[in-house]
């Protein structure tokens, strides 16, 4: 995966983003890459990019969150430092922005400061969630995030799963109907995801795009153990 610059990371609720934007960012660290990420995510109060600030920071990874008195909040406050990494951004810089096209608004309220950058949009789309089960309802999730975003979706990741339940088979099945979705829409498949035991299931050929390896580094708050 060859990403430099602004990438955000959107996608419709339950589509598994944050934890895609976490493991991107993760990823681009261990090949040295000066790495850094932002949680404009204010709206799900699950799983955010915050809930991953410890282990991401230990390995390097700057972490941008709002404020500690609004850490928790479903609120539209940005921290005056995600202008900042915008105006001069890392290697990477990765904006996980909030699910649907009410989670990306935040992005358009940062359009003048994202104006005249170069901005990849990555759409994650989970083919076993709710509205994103066929070409159609992923084509009319894109067109409503461009809308609210202000920007135009450049990449499209597959993350099929069933939590625990997830195959090789879903792999496959996402990357089918994603891979649809992007020659309908003339947009490039930019990588899947899959965890690492069940890569080793996987026919790696039948992939015409990067795979990223999956570690989940978010629990549910009620199997939380580390403080913010």
């Amino acid at each position: 995966m060859d990403f430099t610059g602004i990438v955000v990371v959107a996608g419709n609720y339950g589509s598994g983003k944050t934890e895609t934007a976490i493991n991107l960012a993760a990823a681009c660290r261990k090949t040295g890459m000066a790495v850094n990420i932002a949680d404009l995510d204010l709206v799900n109060p699950y799983f955010r990019t915050r809930e991953a600030r410890i282990p991401l920071e230990a390995m390097g990874i700057q972490v941008i969150l709002p404020d500690r008195q609004y850490m928790f909040a479903d609120l539209p406050i940005l921290a005056p430092a995600v202008a900042d990494i915008i105006r001069q951004p890392s290697d990477l810089t990765i904006l996980d922005a909030g699910g649907d096209d009410v989670g990306v608004t935040v992005l358009g309220a940062l359009a003048s400061v994202l104006q005249n950058k170069s901005v990849h949009m990555l759409q994650v789309i989970n083919v076993f969630r709710p509205f994103t089960g066929d070409v159609a309802g992923c084509i009319k999730i894109k067109e409503e995030i461009e809308i609210s975003a202000k920007l135009k979706v450049t990449g499209l990741v597959s993350n099929a799963n069933l939590m625990d339940e997830t195959a090789a088979r879903h792999i496959h099945q996402g990357y089918d109907l994603v891979k649809r979705v992007a020659d309908h829409a003339q947009l490039p498949m930019a990588f899947i995801t899959a965890a690492p035991g069940i890569l080793t299931e996987n026919d790696l050929a039948h992939f015409s795009c990067p795979v990223l390896p999956i570690d989940r580094k978010l629990l549910f708050p009620w199997k939380r153990t580390n403080k913010i």
